[in-house]
């Protein structure tokens, strides 16, 4: 990779980093050629600091490091799209990106196991997902088991309005089951693409 740090009289180019996960936009930054050397080498997004006139590591003060997965360069070579694993939030306002945006797929069923999560978290006696996940691998497995086969007795009928929220309730409870098995989605997608890609 050949990068153009001529092509700016300060020597910098821009560096935007990119969530590995989430595509989310994460910030944007600057690197001289040894930031980025220095990028590659530690695994950590380095910029230059233009305020500091030095060598910046991300999250060298907070902890919030910004974790090297993917880095690719535009096709006028003079942009940098740095694909990172954040550690923490990424803004110094604690936000999750430098935009205020949360940082998260946009797909609602990335978001519906985020909140999955927080039940299991929760204090709260009242939360379904909580009371369902403490009751043990058991009871979730056969709560998967009986929305299946509701859905599959919905499926001889012809009722809409039951079948998709037959589908919606197993839909629900597999997201649960994966949390409660301590996997997610993303995995079973994961193999749906390598299957696919055979």
């Amino acid at each position: 990779m050949k990068v153009d740090f001529s092509k700016y009289s300060d020597g910098l180019v821009p560096a935007i980093i990119q969530d590995f996960t989430t595509q989310k936009v994460l910030m944007l930054g600057f690197m001289n050629e040894e930031a980025l050397q220095k990028t590659e080498t530690l695994g950590k997004v380095t910029f230059y600091s233009r305020t500091k006139q030095r060598l910046w590591t991300k999250g060298e003060e907070s902890g919030n490091f910004l974790m090297v997965k993917q880095v690719l360069l535009d096709c006028d070579k003079d942009t940098l799209l740095i694909k990172a694993h954040p550690i923490g939030p990424t803004c110094h306002t604690g936000a999750d990106t430098c935009w205020s945006e949360r940082n998260h797929k946009d797909d609602f069923l990335y978001y519906l196991e985020d909140i999955i999560e927080l039940r299991k978290k929760s204090t709260d006696g009242k939360s379904y997902v909580r009371q369902l996940l403490a009751s043990g691998i058991n009871k979730v497995a056969q709560k998967v088991g009986e929305e299946a086969v509701e859905l599959v007795i919905e499926a001889k009928d012809d009722n809409e309005e039951l079948f998709l929220n037959e589908s919606a309730d197993l839909l629900f409870h597999f997201l649960v089951l994966l949390n409660a098995k301590g996997y997610n989605l993303q995995q079973v997608v994961n193999v749906l693409q390598s299957r696919h890609s055979k």
